[in-house]
Parts: C-alpha cells; sequence; structure tokens
C-alpha cells in the first residue's frame, strides 16, 4: 500500500461532502489567484487520457521509444495563458526535447484538486501538475510527491536559478516537491474616472476603504446599479488580505490552533466589515449570475476590484480604452499585508522521471517563463526578471507588495479549512449569522482539523 493510502481515503471522503455541500443554495464558490484566471471561463477542458506510453526509452531497442507525459494545470481554457503554453511553449519543448510529446489538459482549480484526489486512489494521476502552491503540503502527505532534491542530480543547479521565496512554498520538511512557477500577490485596482467624479482619494486605509465604497455605489446615468467593490469569492486567497490587515489571523504562528485567532476580534470585524458593506448592496460578485469580473469593471458597474497581475492583460485584451489604476491594499491596524500566491510545478511519484523533470526545467527557463510574462504571469526565473519583457510589463506594484505578503496557512488540511471557511463567511453575509457567532464555530471546526 503506498504512503498516506488512509490520509487519501479520509481526504476523499472530505471532498465528496465538501462538493456535495458545495451544491447548496447558500454556498460561495471557493476562489483562489488562479481562479482569478479562470473564475470568468465557464466552458472548461477536460479531457480523458488513455493509451499513453509513459515508458522511458530503452536503449537496447536501437531506437528510441516516443514517450508522453500527461501535464494537468488550471490555465483557463480561453485564456491567453493557455494559447501560449500550446501555441509556443509546448512545441518549442517538443522540438528541443525529440522523442518527447507533451499532453496539457486544463482542468478548472476546483477540479483540478479534486481530479487530483481521485487519480491518486485509482493509481491514474499525470506525470507533472501545474499546482497551486497552498496544495502542495496536503499532497504531500499523501505520498505523491518525487522529492526533487533527493532524486535529481542538477535539482541545486536548477533551484538556484528561481526566487528563493517563490521556491519555499514547494519545501517541507527539508526536502523540495515542486519547482516555482510563478509568483504573484494582489493591490487594488480603480476606477479613475469614477473616483474623480465623485471627488474621492484613492482610499490609503481600510476606513477610507469603506467609505469609498459606498459613496462609489448607486445607479449610474443609464439607471443601473453600480457597485463601489467587487470580491469574486470568499475564501481564503479573497478574505486573507482584510483579516491580516485588520490585525486579526487564520492560526497561530505554528499552525496548530486557530481558537483566539480566526475568532479574534480583529477578524471578527474584518468578516463583519464585509458583511455590514453587503448588506448596504455595495459590494457583490460571488452570488451566481453576478456580471464577471473583468466586464463589470471594463463597463463600469465595479468601481474597484483587489487583483492579481494577470488583470492587467485581461483589461488589455477586453478593455483596451478603459482607464483604471492601481494602489497598495488599504490599510489597517497592522498595515497594508496582502496574500502569497503563485503555483509551483511538481513531479507525481507515478512519472516517467527523466521526460518530466525535462518539461519542468523547461518550463522554468528564461525563455518559457519570459512568454508566460508576456500574459501576466510574474516570473520566478532569476534571469527573466531583469529581461526587458519583463520591466515593460511593470509589475513593480505586486512586487512591492509581496514583500509584505503573507502565505495562506501552508497545513495539509488548509483545502478543508479554506472550503469551510467560504461556508461560514457566506452564512454570515446572507445574514443567518454574526460574524461572532461564524467564526467561534469555524475556530472549533478548525482545531479539529489541525489536530488530524
Amino acid at each position: 500500500m503506498k504512503k498516506g493510502k488512509k490520509v487519501l481515503a479520509v481526504l476523499l471522503t472530505t471532498a465528496t461532502c465538501l462538493a456535495a455541500l458545495a451544491g447548496c443554495g447558500n454556498s460561495a464558490p471557493v476562489q483562489t489567484e488562479n481562479d482569478s484566471e479562470s473564475q470568468e471561463t465557464t466552458n472548461v477542458t477536460d479531457q480523458v487520457m488513455s493509451n499513453t506510453d509513459t515508458s522511458a526509452p530503452d536503449p537496447s531497442d536501437g531506437e528510441e521509444k516516443e514517450v508522453t507525459i500527461d501535464f494537468w494545470h488550471h490555465y483557463s481554457a480561453q485564456s491567453a495563458e493557455n494559447d501560449t503554453l500550446m501555441n509556443v511553449l509546448i512545441p518549442q519543448f517538443e522540438e528541443e526535447n525529440p522523442g518527447i510529446k507533451v499532453n496539457a489538459v486544463s482542468h478548472e482549480w476546483g477540479d483540478l484538486h479534486e481530479k487530483i484526489l481521485i487519480s491518486a486512489q485509482s493509481d491514474t494521476l499525470p506525470d507533472v501538475g501545474r499546482l497551486d502552491s497552498a496544495w502542495i503540503p496536503e499532497f504531500e502527505k499523501m505520498g505523491i510527491l518525487v522529492a526533487l532534491d533527493e532524486e535529481m542530480p542538477d535539482y541545486s543547479d536548477t533551484a538556484a536559478g528561481l526566487l528563493d521565496s517563490a521556491m519555499s512554498t514547494a519545501s517541507i520538511g527539508g526536502h523540495s516537491y515542486g519547482l516555482a512557477l510563478n509568483t504573484n500577490s494582489k493591490i487594488l485596482f480603480y476606477n479613475v474616472q469614477a473616483l474623480n467624479d465623485a471627488g474621492i482619494d484613492v482610499p490609503k486605509t481600510m476606513d477610507e476603504f469603506a467609505a469609498a465604497v459606498k459613496a462609489l455605489s448607486g445607479t449610474n446615468e443609464n439607471g443601473q446599479q453600480v457597485w463601489g467593490y467587487n470580491e469574486p469569492a470568499l475564501a481564503g486567497w479573497n478574505l486573507c488580505p482584510f483579516i491580516w490587515s485588520m490585525g486579526g489571523a487564520i492560526t497561530n504562528e505554528d499552525e496548530t490552533k486557530a481558537s483566539g485567532y480566526i475568532n479574534s476580534p480583529e477578524t471578527i470585524e474584518a468578516i463583519q466589515t464585509l458583511a455590514d458593506l453587503y448588506a448596504e448592496e455595495t459590494i457583490t460578485g460571488w452570488n451566481s449570475g453576478d456580471i464577471p469580473m473583468t466586464d463589470g469593471f471594463g463597463t463600469g458597474r465595479y468601481m474597484m476590484l483587489l487583483e492579481g497581475p494577470w488583470k492587467i492583460a485581461e483589461m488589455e485584451g477586453a478593455y483596451p480604452e478603459f482607464e483604471y489604476a492601481t494602489a497598495p491594499i488599504p490599510a489597517g491596524k497592522s498595515g497594508s499585508i496582502s496574500v502569497l500566491g503563485g503555483e509551483d510545478i511538481s513531479m507525481f511519484n507515478s512519472a516517467n522521471k527523466d521526460a518530466a523533470w525535462k518539461f519542468m526545467k523547461f518550463m522554468t527557463s528564461p525563455f518559457a517563463q519570459e512568454e508566460m510574462a508576456k500574459c501576466g504571469q510574474i516570473p520566478v526565473n532569476k534571469e527573466a526578471l531583469e529581461s526587458d519583457t519583463v520591466k515593460e510589463a511593470d509589475f513593480a506594484p505586486f512586487v512591492d507588495a509581496i514583500t509584505t505578503a503573507k502565505s495562506r496557512p501552508t497545513t495539509a488540511c488548509w483545502s478543508e479549512m479554506d472550503s469551510e471557511l467560504s461556508v461560514a463567511v457566506t452564512a454570515v453575509m446572507n445574514g443567518e449569522k454574526t460574524a461572532k457567532e461564524a467564526m467561534d464555530e469555524l475556530a472549533v471546526k478548525f482545531d479539529g482539523m489541525l489536530a488530524e
């Protein structure tokens, strides 16, 4: 039996229950930074692969066999990132590595996580995956990832070319279970004309932010409702900047206890502030049928957003004439604290390791990183960060935010905690519970999960 089978069984049961819960009317979809990439795409490619030859070349044959590696990712199927992957990067990799083919499959963010859990149980995992950095502890505990520093002879040389901060997201117990692929954070995007017309300065504090959200909401000249702020989901990626900046927390620093942190007065105030704004019809975005973020912002229906670097490319493509600007996340009692995001590229333990490792190194190479930078992805390759392409992309505001940003809890149960957080905050938004009631209940649940 493989390592972590018992853990996997529990996780699968939990995932199934959460999937059922997410179908209830009052549950909000969970979104992370790369759901931000995929939240507006409703048609997603979900291919099923079979009869793939993943056998390593046998020198005794006199002729190398063609190897196909499966690469699962969550670049949105219709996105610029996926277009670059399929039409630029993979063709280039295959040209440089004759005999290796890459079968890339796009999934929605949440679907990919669940599919990996199920595929691990049936031994049908891909060779390589683009994983949310928050998933690495969970998958490592299940025993399905390769410790690259132990099995790849040139790991150290490869890792040395990537940002240390980004590489830390895949480091567990002194071993590395992935290469950093991209990094990101969130900053404030705002409608320049709307703030000018309202005579409002760009909010620098959370109090100013709440006041601006109210002032910018109402109806426009066409009689359409407009909202001061758009938030596409109620998960940790969305809530943490408010919680942390306002002095709250999810757990203690050791990530062993949630009581006194997720239900601290500061955390409760952050959640209640958002709930009050929602009750006044000044924020929206996470409900089924709401205007997609980019369309709402570009057409003047949403006045402010907290978003990542990919939004620049999205706005340039969809609304090139729209005037917006960016600023740091408004500061609370603990300062301006954004959420650290990003993805790692990891190898599963059933992979054709030689071919998979070549592909992983290619995806973190200066060439691939620079190409993805054109789509709004902040590179982790040090050489790529110095390129003209990256400098012209003006990632500076996001890089500044990364210096004070914090990672979501790196515990193996974070995915389950994140889902429970979304459900609890949705109940607050819907007026079913006060923020204190919901966070007190959540603290008990989180303590139980962290103790397992």
